[in-house]
Order: C-alpha cells, then structure tokens, then sequence
C-alpha cells in the first residue's frame, strides 16, 4: 500500500460548521476510516493545518484532536509549498481577500458558500482561479443528503413523468438570545456582518434546483426581518439588520415552478427541517434531509372537498416509502472525497466556483426583486 499525504490549509474550523461537519465528520472522518482509498492500494491520507484567528482555540482543537500544526498567520501558511489545498469556512466578509491570497500562492481551493457578498466578487475568484491554473470547489452539500439522492434515483428513473412543479419548506424557530440562547450566531442577523437568510440559503436553492431539475431562468422574492431586535452572545441586545425570512418562486428553463420559503422565524410542524414536495404527471414524491416518499398516479386517492364532514382517512399514510437501497455517507465527507479525487486523481468535478457564482447571483436577484418588487431574469454567468 502506498500512502499519499495531502496538506490542507484549514480556515474558520472554530466556527460551528467548520468544525462540525468539515474537521471532525470529513477530514477527521477520512483519517479515521485509514485514509481514502484511491484504488490500486493508493491510499490519500489528508493532513490538516488550522487557521484561524483566535491562538487559544486553535491550540485546543489540535489538542483535542490529535493534531501538531496550527497557526493565527494565514499569509505564512499559504507560502508554505508544502500546502496543497486552502479550505475557506470563515464569515463571508472574510471569505474573498483569502480566497484571493491562496490562488495567488498556487493552492487548490475549496470553500463554503456563498463564495463572495456579490456576484461581480465571486466571477473575479472564478477568473482568477481559471488564470492561475488551479483547481476549485465550492461545498454543495444538500445533493448528496439521503434523502435528495433518492430524489435523483427518481428522477433519473422517470418516476415524475413531465415535472411540474416543486414546493420546498426550510427553516426553525431561532431564539432571540434574551430568554433562550440563539442557535446561530449573531452575524447572521446583521446585514453588515454578511448574514441574512437569502445571502445563506439562496445559494443551496439554486444548486438543488440547478442539479436535479435544471437551470433557474426567472426570481421573484419576497424578504423580510420579522424580528427586528435580537441579542448577541454576551447577551447584549442588537438591531437585526437582516433579513430572517424569504420567500421565493423560481421558474425554471424546463417551464416547471419552484416555490421556497425559508425561514428562522417559523415553528416546525413537517418531518424533517426541510421538505420539497415534487409533483410530476405520473407521481409525487416528499423528500427531508434523510428520507422519501413517493405517491404514483396509480395509486393517488381521490378526496372531495366537503368542509361540511371530518376527515376519515390520513393522507400521510397513503405515500411509500422509499428505500435506502445504500449506504449513505455524511454529505459534507462525500463531498470532500470527491474534491480530493479530483485533485490528485484529476476525476471530473463540476461543482467549482462558476457554481458558487450562480448562487451568489440568485442570492443578489432575490433581494433585488423584494427590493423593487419585481421579477427578474436569471442570465445565464460567462467568464
């Protein structure tokens, strides 16, 4: 067996998503499995650095996790040759100026979305990735969750028949800060700092949509902040400056329709955090984050509106469930397998930062349109 070591650049792993899904459940994750087989006894064994801001905390996760190397100097880290990757999940303010320093230092990069604050920054990353010659990926983790890829075995069966439309609900009730603690931190209501909803999830709406059902060709959304006072984590009360629920509709090239609320400000009473109900001329299917059901066109009921009489049978259990039929691993780790296949592989990978760019501009477009009230075109992005 002959292992091969790949030097990752780590940057904001003491945020909660870069620490939790991208350490310790892929990169960790990785290690711990013995590496990733390559195939004909290569194996890839990844070796973290981590960046970030903050000595104390950098110290404690290396310690906590094994690891020996860690430093506060993203410029030192970069020129160092023996780094391969730059691996960017800082605050998206911050996203960009690194991004730009780590291509110029001739390292891969793989980032969180949205890659830049506005769709002119995130072109000049993938323009200047494409001049540089180097290798890029952005984290699309929502198509490889169960659930949407038992979506994708469905449609790529023709269970749907022509689809017609897609109705998507995503969000949970996150506490102000006062009597309960916030979920989520509080740069993510200050529009200043780079949060809002439609900056965060607008992004994985145009993926979800661009893989499995195509092209988002028109936007209309509605924004709002419903909470307009939250406090912070030292329990100070701020402006809520961002947005905190979005709700859009999307047309899509193929003519279907796509409807998506997204919300922090709504108490969750559905399976799973996020559901998309897909209608289809021959089916429909609910797919969450982990599970799917289907209703076929042989099998649909048929109710009568009578508002007059109770309800005598559950729609609920009239849909099948559809089977694992596979070993699904964590989303974020399969697709940080990929990427690194693709690197030193050279395997095919279509999710760089032209496709971050595309959420960016979905993101920009829905503001926009709640700003003027009106819908926009969706160009498609050239360099």
């Amino acid at each position: 067996m002959t292992r091969r070591t790949v030097r990752i650049a780590m940057n904001g792993v003491t945020g909660r998503m870069g620490y939790r899904q991208h350490l310790v459940r892929s990169i960790l994750a990785i290690r711990e499995q013995g590496g990733l087989d390559l195939g004909d006894g290569d194996v890839l064994w990844p070796e973290p650095v981590l960046v970030g801001r903050r000595a104390h905390a950098l110290e404690e996760l290396a310690a906590q996790h094994g690891l020996t190397e860690w430093s506060t100097d993203l410029d030192a880290v970069l020129a160092d040759d023996s780094i391969d990757i730059y691996f960017d999940a800082q605050v998206t303010s911050a996203r960009v100026e690194a991004i730009k320093k780590a291509i110029a230092a001739g390292k891969h990069i793989y980032t969180e979305k949205p890659t830049a604050t506005d769709v002119e920054g995130a072109l000049e990353l993938a323009r200047l990735a494409r001049d540089a010659g180097i290798k890029h990926g952005v984290v699309q983790d929502k198509i490889f969750l169960p659930g949407l890829l038992k979506l994708k075995r469905l449609i790529d069966g023709g269970f749907f028949g022509e689809i017609l439309s897609v109705r998507g609900e995503f969000g949970y009730w996150v506490f102000e800060g006062d009597w309960q603690e916030a979920q989520r931190p509080s740069w993510n209501y200050r529009a200043e700092d780079g949060g809002g909803i439609v900056v965060d999830m607008f992004p994985h709406w145009e993926y979800v949509l661009h893989e499995l059902f195509g092209r988002v060709s028109t936007v209309q959304a509605h924004v709002q902040t419903h909470i307009p006072q939250r406090w912070d984590e030292q329990g100070k009360p701020y402006a809520a400056t961002a947005d905190d629920a979005a709700y859009g509709i999307f047309q899509l090239e193929s003519g279907a329709v796509a409807q998506i609320n997204s919300s922090w400000t709504v108490r969750v009473n559905r399976d799973e955090l996020v559901e998309f109900q897909v209608d289809g001329t021959h089916g429909s299917a609910v797919a969450g984050l982990r599970n799917c059901r289907v209703q076929h066109r042989s099998a649909t009921p048929k109710p009568v509106w009578n508002p007059d009489l109770p309800v005598t049978e559950s729609f609920r259990d009239q849909w099948q469930e559809v089977p694992d039929n596979a070993v699904f691993d964590n989303g974020f780790k399969a697709q940080w397998e990929l990427f690194l296949r693709h690197i030193v592989l050279d395997e095919p990978y279509t999710w760089d930062l032209m496709a971050g760019a595309r959420g960016v501009q979905l993101a920009e477009l829905g503001l926009k349109s709640s700003a003027e009230g009106r819908r926009f075109d969706v160009p498609e992005l050239t360099l």
